[in-house]
């Protein structure tokens, strides 16, 4: 990070939600794991401070669907936030590793960490059959195209008050990817193309402020139950978008908890 360029108050917000073991879990920073002609990529990997040596953990990776951008409006790396921090805290807390990352190709970048940590599963002591995904907001659409590119070898996926798809002729996501510079990967395919046999979590924000993002989110939701997939959703009716940072209540704490136990349940099995 450039020691002129102040971080952005969002940057410097917590997740509202804190549990026991959060102050002594363990970080691995700046590892690399990818060289581009940009130069190294790296990731920071939380790990649950009691892990014993050899014994191989399930993962969380964070998913970033941003290309980075310059000047950086952040002030730091994702990796770097204090959103990223408490998510990585709180899933090391609760016994899995967490891993975020840098990237300059969202899609490439995303399935070149998921080939890293498949080759190199026992140096970064991670069970490489137990990998689930996190993704908030404009991340989850580069999210469901690994999902629908790596089946189930994939264990699980949270999306957070997530941009999903376009259906039906829809071109909201679309629209939100060129505005805001989030990679719009699923463009063109269904939710025929999701694995069948994947738990999604889907967090909904009942406030969400972007506009039709609520829309397009529940024909994807309606979509997805005519086909049976394995879904879990939670609607948080009073909320706004990134309600984890923003809506300080127990209702938002709740879901956190939830969030946590989903992917305890379908990465511990």
């Amino acid at each position: 990070m450039s020691q002129e360029t102040p971080r952005h108050p969002i940057a410097m917000k917590k997740v509202v939600y804190q549990m026991p073991g959060m102050d002594s879990i363990v970080v691995r920073r700046n590892e690399p794991f990818l060289l581009t002609g940009a130069g190294v990529l790296t990731i920071d990997r939380y790990l649950p401070h009691a892990a014993a040596p050899g014994v191989r953990l399930p993962v969380v990776v964070i998913v970033l669907g941003f290309p980075p951008k310059e000047p950086n409006p952040l002030g730091c790396q994702p990796k770097e936030m204090e959103w990223s921090v408490s998510w990585g805290q709180l899933i090391a807390a609760s016994g899995m590793m967490a891993i975020f990352y840098t990237n300059r190709d969202p899609e490439a970048d995303l399935q070149g960490l998921l080939q890293h940590i498949r080759q190199h599963e026992d140096l970064l002591g991670i069970d490489a059959c137990r990998i689930g995904l996190l993704a908030t907001s404009g991340n989850a659409p580069v999210a469901l195209a690994a999902l629908m590119r790596e089946g189930d070898r994939l264990k699980c996926a949270v999306l957070c008050w997530p941009y999903t798809m376009d259906l039906d002729d829809a071109t909201v996501v679309a629209e939100a990817a060129e505005k805001w510079g989030f990679v719009n990967a699923p463009a063109g395919k269904t939710v025929n193309d999701l694995p069948r046999n994947v738990p999604l979590f889907v967090a909904r924000a009942g406030k969400d402020e972007f506009p039709r993002l609520n829309e397009t989110m529940d024909r994807f939701l309606v979509a997805s139950l005519a086909c049976n997939l394995p879904l879990t959703l939670v609607n948080h009716s009073e909320a706004p978008h990134a309600f984890d940072l923003l809506h300080d209540s127990a209702a938002t704490r709740e879901i956190i908890r939830q969030i946590l136990a989903f992917l305890r349940f379908h990465l511990e099995a």
